[in-house]
């Protein structure tokens, strides 16, 4: 299972809010909700968040084994 738990620091650090990620990146708002649950993104949506966090995947993602 992949869990988006470190996302949601690294935007804080870099000043990058979800208001910001739907207005100004136009992240639509189901994509935005799929992140905060930890469902499934395609990996474009990951290369562009580390590209607008200047980050790399580390900093916003955790794989975790599945149960």
């Amino acid at each position: 299972m992949i869990k988006y738990d470190k996302l949601w620091d690294t935007m804080k650090k870099k000043g990058i809010t979800k208001y910001t990620l739907h207005k100004e990146y136009h992240f639509s708002k189901s994509l935005i909700y799929r992140l905060q649950h930890n469902g499934g993104v395609n990996m474009h949506t990951i290369n562009t968040l580390c590209n607008i966090l200047e980050c790399s995947i580390e900093d916003i993602a955790t794989h975790y084994q599945d149960e």
